[in-house]
């Protein structure tokens, strides 16, 4: 019976892990620099630091790590101190009307739009008469490209947005297509934007989340 309790006072006696600082100080494909608690840390993606900070993943914007069994997404230069807490994240619930459609005001790049959710839309979409309204000079910025509709295939202009906005979520850097002509007449809330969030039904609400 004395060997359990020798272990139990062992395991009792090991010091627990709490991270005080970080700080990102090194961006790149795949690895970060971090300095943690004052040390130098370059760590790979799926690396655990000594301090029990883990790379989850990394690019020249960002590296998602896990600290203290919370994921948190911090730019170059980015800093947290003392006890981690992760921030919430937003949610937005949308409603579908009278026709059953999935209908919400947003915002492109500050501009006010009225936004259909289309799961089947692999891209924010938008006719040609929506761009221009949105300061959206599609025809320079624009990379030329074909586009497939329910009945024809059609050329587009693929451009990014800065900015899209739903209720408490901001994404940036979002694809969209601009169709010449009036189609589609509602701006197309796609995938684009769509996977880069959480998404759920509740009864009769679309439920989107932010990732992290």
């Amino acid at each position: 019976m004395k060997y359990p309790l020798l272990v139990l006072l062992l395991l009792l006696s090991l010091p627990v892990l709490a991270v005080d600082q970080v700080s990102v100080v090194g961006l790149f494909s795949g690895r970060a620099v971090l300095e943690i608690d004052g040390a130098r840390r370059v760590l790979k993606v799926g690396d655990t630091s000594p301090e029990g900070v883990k790379l989850l993943a990394a690019d020249s914007e960002s590296a998602l790590l896990e600290i203290d069994g919370k994921e948190q997404r911090m730019a170059l230069g980015g800093h947290i101190s003392g006890s981690y807490q992760a921030p919430p994240r937003a949610e937005v619930h949308v409603w579908p009307d009278t026709r059953g459609m999935y209908r919400m005001p947003g915002s492109i790049n500050g501009q006010t739009v009225d936004f259909l959710v289309d799961t089947g839309a692999t891209h924010i979409a938008m006719n040609a008469r929506q761009a221009r309204r949105l300061g959206i000079d599609y025809r320079v910025r624009g990379e030329r490209g074909m586009a497939s509709t329910a009945s024809d295939v059609v050329p587009v202009f693929r451009v990014t947005l800065d900015r899209v906005q739903l209720g408490g979520i901001t994404l940036r850097q979002v694809t969209a297509v601009v169709f010449e002509g009036t189609q589609p007449s509602d701006v197309l809330l796609g995938q684009s934007f769509l996977n880069r969030l959480e998404m759920r039904r509740e009864n009769e609400a679309m439920v989107l989340r932010e990732k992290y």
